[in-house]
Formats: structure tokens, sequence, C-alpha cells
């Protein structure tokens, strides 16, 4: 989501600009020699075109339902990319605390990657959800259930106002113990 807003905000910018330029020049343009005809811009040809259209056309409405689509596509995009931040017990009804999937899957990736059998671990948090995947040695089951009381176990000592579940996943890989 926040690359695709990312992308979207560059662009919104570079068309606002471009056409904030084309109505600059196109001002100066008819200040400086109202009787040439545009530089960049047919609005002679556009002007004629629009007089004719009334609300009723269906070029009109499709334009307006266009735009609509836009703009709700927009701001539910808005919406939904805001940030999902964890939230912490508050330590007293005026605070609220809270941290960032970032700094938890660092937590438990560290702490992950601190057992003696773990080669490498990869961590995704959320606020309802926290995948690990690790690489190790030894036979991957005997593992998995290590990491996981590890984390249960770390999970218990942050004070998390809502504990999120857990999806441990092991694999063996090849290489010297």
């Amino acid at each position: 989501m926040r690359l695709l807003l990312r992308v979207l905000a560059p662009l919104f910018g570079l068309l606002l600009a471009v056409v904030g330029l084309a109505l600059l020049v196109e001002t100066v343009t008819a200040w400086i020699a109202p009787a040439s005809s545009p530089l960049v811009v047919p609005w002679p040809a556009w002007r004629t075109a629009v007089e004719g259209l009334t609300w009723q056309s269906g070029s009109v409405r499709a334009t307006a339902i266009a735009v609509g689509v836009i703009g709700l596509f927009v701001l539910v995009l808005g919406l939904v990319a805001r940030r999902h931040d964890v939230f912490l017990a508050d330590p007293v009804p005026e605070v609220t605390v809270t941290t960032s999937p970032r700094s938890l899957a660092r937590a438990v990736g560290h702490e992950v990657r601190s057992h003696d059998d773990v080669v490498s671990a990869s961590v995704v948090a959320s606020s309802s959800k926290i995948t690990v995947k690790a690489a190790t040695l030894d036979p991957a089951e005997g593992v998995r259930e290590a990491v996981r009381e590890r984390v249960a176990e770390m999970l218990v000592r942050l004070p998390l106002a809502r504990r999120p579940r857990v999806s441990v996943s092991v694999t063996t890989t090849k290489g010297v113990k």
C-alpha cells in the first residue's frame, strides 16, 4: 500500500505542476499577445465544444462519475494506508503507548536468533499476527517448538494490549554444524 502511495503522490504532484505551468504559459500569452493563437492548450476549441454540453449530456455524466470514482479510490487509499501501530498496555488511562510493527518484529527476531539452534530468522509482525520463519541445521520439529516457546515467553514479558497470534515455520538447511 505504501508503495502505491509513494508512486501516486509524485504522479499527482507532477500532474498538478504541469497543469499549473500550462495555465501560467497560457495566461502570460493571453496578456502579451491576445490576438495570437494559444501556445500549448487549444482552449478556444475546447470552449466551443464545452458550450454545447449540458448536465444531461452523456459525456458530462461519464466524466462526473469517473472523477467521483477516482476521488473515492484516493480517499479509501488514504484511509487504508494509515500507520498500523501495535498498542501496548497503557500505564495510566491518560497515556496511550504504541510501538511500530517493525520494532516488534525486530525484538522478536532478536529473541529467535539468540536461540543456539537457529541459523537465520525472518520475522513479520502486525498488531494481530507475528510470522516467524527460521532456519536450522538440526531437525526442524524440535527447534520449531523451542522457538514457539521462546516467542511466547517474550510476548508475556512485553506489555501488549492484545496478544497477537504466532505462526512459526522452521526449515532445515544444509551446512556444517
